[in-house]
């Protein structure tokens, strides 16, 4: 099945009425909205709903968690991430989106959007005008009031029924008769999922009739009156929001004064967190190294905190960190968690960065990956408080992103970042570098040019006044060069003119990383020679070899491709093979796997197909775990290349369909290396004509309707040798 939807599930319970009347909704209505109160239950049903539903959509059903959004900045951007849109396109973001499920008949699921109404609406509303065969399931407080919704209130559990009981009992993991303590809590809670879910904590701690005691004695008083801390806006169902508020705040009080105090600092976190996390962005006064381990497991233990998978990451609900963060506006100390939590993530962003070149590549990328949610929110904060330092944090992540395919959010960090910063040296370079990989990578090569000139400059600066900084340690008057520093003459990498860290006289890591830009914008815009001129000159002046740093080795990547480029195909294949065994050596994946690329590129330039389906196979595999679909596009490319350059029609086709599902979702048409598209339009005709184009075409559009991930699944087996 095309599409990601997250597992059901286990404990549910019931709802067997609702589920028919949402399927039944889906079967008629583009747009259907389910309505609720607060833990009622909207996101486990609507999930069950879109896994049955999910056959009637043979281009998939996908799923958006808008819980993790403070603002509706990065909505377009989350929800193309959950349909697997790795969007390289420059322009308004919802066209790229728009464009990816235009034929496409699928179902998108946005979940907890009522914080974001308005802006779900709007984007709702393009979408079904965009895409013919889209339907859309919400989970809202409130409908959306979009025409043509059709909404499905959805009612607590009945207290006196069956099921209200048998979700307390899988909850509590205990057997309770029909009558008794157990049926009175469900009627007291009013069958609020949520309510009975967080009793069946304390039932596990207490018993079902202390637990049936303690309600008694907390919900008789006046609705609201001990537990009137969140305020919601809505209009209807305001009992039982006075019900959840109160089972929510007699969870609080039955938690110890530091599981209180961590609940409330808890909610500065927008998505997973581990105890890592956790400690550095909760940890002050009673709440330390030693006390918080223990707070987190009874928060655990009263269902408060959730555990979320097997790595160690937890995550609340979203009513229940909105009542944590009353909580902490109380104690006066939002903005110094959220402080924090800003510097926590750009401190984790800074070691990813610095990790990049070497064993640790890896885990660090899927790290930051893992993070991403509180990284944006990080961000979001500093660029509000300290613009310096969200531009050094993001210049720290922004490769990894555009790696990872979220070029739209590097981008829509790295500009607002460069325009509210002053700092000027070392961070604006790195982030000007950062921005000008995003543009080329999502076509815009006028900008990109602009952008890697002014990275240049920036680097030549740098490395001066770093330099000058060295030199004046050491009583040396460089002031001239500084001021030589400040008033650069231009883009060009002239050795004498930047000390750097190299060594007086000799261009340093931001340089390199300059020329690295200035050399890849050169490869895609088809002027190998520039490239090679760029990368080589200041790779001739720098001290050290290739495994010294992430940007010697990206520097002598280019200086690869752009041989391949000229033609100087034995010379090219050879330093490409020393490169991917250090970089073996290293553990290093980003370069090993471009590296295998090329080598496919050069087999197949110098006739050698099979040796070029060996690399695209590697490159392939490389891409797949980095999660990189421009990556996998051009891996296919290349491989379908390869198979019809040896004759082998059916498979061709089959690749080639693949590789063009994996171009659309990047939202662009294919491209890559100028050399790679002349051989492939050669061979392809070949082919069709070998094999017919009625048979070709079958095998491609099959391919290209089918999952993705089973036609890159194929295109990684490789063929019996006989």
């Amino acid at each position: 099945m095309r599409g990601h939807l997250p597992d059901e599930n286990p404990g549910f319970v019931g709802r067997h009425t609702e589920l028919e009347r949402i399927s039944a909704a889906l079967a008629e209505h583009r747009l259907v909205t389910v309505t609720g109160v607060g833990g009622v239950g909207k996101t486990r049903l609507a999930l069950r709903a879109a896994h049955r539903a999910a056959d009637r959509h043979p281009d998939g059903a996908w799923w958006t968690d808008l819980a993790q959004l403070d603002g509706d900045r990065l909505l377009v951007a989350l929800v193309a991430d959950s349909v697997d849109l790795s969007d390289h396109t420059p322009g308004m973001a919802t066209t790229g989106l728009c464009r990816r499920l235009a034929d496409d008949r699928a179902l998108l699921v946005l979940d907890s959007c009522e914080h974001l109404a308005a802006p779900c609406a709007r984007l709702v509303t393009e979408l079904l005008a965009a895409a013919p065969g889209l339907t859309v399931l919400a989970t809202s407080r409130l409908p959306l009031g979009v025409e043509g919704e059709r909404v499905v209130d959805l009612d607590p559990l009945p207290p006196t029924g069956p099921d209200a009981l048998d979700l307390l009992r899988r909850a509590a993991g205990e057997e309770f008769p029909a009558v008794g303590p157990a049926g009175e809590i469900c009627v007291r809670l009013e069958g609020i999922p949520l309510a009975l879910e967080l009793a069946a904590a304390q039932i596990r701690l207490q018993g079902a009739e202390a637990v049936r005691d303690q309600l008694g004695t907390r919900f008789d008083a006046p609705p609201g009156a001990r537990f009137d801390l969140l305020v919601h806006p809505e209009r209807v169902w305001p009992s039982r929001h006075q019900t959840l508020r109160a089972a929510i705040g007699w969870s609080h009080e039955l938690s110890a004064p530091l599981e209180r105090l961590l609940w409330a600092r808890l909610s500065v976190f927008r998505g997973p967190f581990d105890l890592a996390s956790a400690t550095a962005v909760c940890s002050g006064g009673p709440l330390d190294r030693e006390t918080l381990p223990d707070a987190l497991a009874g928060l655990v233990r009263a269902s408060v905190v959730r555990a979320r998978d097997t790595g160690g990451r937890h995550r609340m609900l979203d009513t229940i960190r909105a009542y944590g963060a009353t909580w902490l506006d109380r104690t006066g100390e939002t903005g110094t968690v959220a402080d924090r939590h800003a510097a926590h993530f750009r401190d984790l962003a800074r070691r990813a960065e610095s990790e990049w070149h070497g064993a640790r590549q890896l885990r660090w990328y899927r790290t930051v990956d893992a993070h991403h949610t509180d990284l944006r929110t990080a961000l979001d904060r500093l660029l509000r408080t300290d613009p310096d330092a969200a531009l050094d944090l993001v210049g720290s992540v922004a490769f990894a992103w555009s790696c990872r395919g979220r070029l739209r959010e590097a981008r829509d960090g790295l500009e607002p970042a460069l325009v509210l910063s002053e700092a000027r040296g070392r961070v604006r370079a790195r982030a000007l570098w950062a921005l000008g990989v995003t543009l080329v990578l999502q076509g815009e090569f006028g900008a990109a040019q602009e952008v890697s000139e002014r990275c240049a400059r920036e680097a030549r600066y740098a490395e001066y006044t770093e330099s000058a900084e060295r030199e004046a340690r050491h009583g040396r008057d460089t002031e001239g060069d500084v001021l030589h520093a400040e008033h650069p003459q231009g883009p060009g990498f002239d050795e004498g003119d930047r000390p750097g860290d190299g060594g007086p006289g000799r261009p340093g890591d931001l340089t390199l990383d300059a020329a690295a830009l200035a050399g890849l914008l050169a490869l895609t815009t088809g002027r190998p020679m520039a490239a090679y001129v760029v990368v080589g000159h200041v790779l001739d002046a720098a001290q050290g070899g290739p495994a010294d740093s992430a940007a010697r080795l990206r520097c002598h990547l280019v200086r690869v491709f752009a041989l391949t480029g000229l033609g100087r195909l034995a010379e090219a294949r050879e330093r490409a093979l020393a490169l991917r065994a250090l970089c073996e050596e290293l553990d290093e994946h980003w370069t090993r796997t471009a590296l295998e690329y090329q080598l496919a590129l050069t087999g197949l330039l110098e006739g050698d197909p099979a040796t070029a389906a060996g690399h695209a196979r590697a490159m392939l595999e490389g891409t797949r775990r980095l999660g990189a679909s421009l990556g996998v596009a051009l891996g296919l490319d290349v491989l379908a290349t390869a198979l019809a350059a040896a004759g082998d029609g059916e498979r061709a086709a089959d690749v080639s369909g693949t590789g063009e599902a994996y171009w659309r979702s990047t939202g662009q048409p294919r491209r890559g290396l100028p050399g790679l598209r002349a051989l492939r339009e050669k061979y392809t005709d070949t082919v069709r004509a070998t094999i017919g184009e009625p048979a070709y075409e079958e095998i491609f559009v099959r391919a290209l309707t089918g999952p993705p991930q089973d036609g890159l699944d194929r295109a990684l087996r490789a063929p019996r040798q006989h």
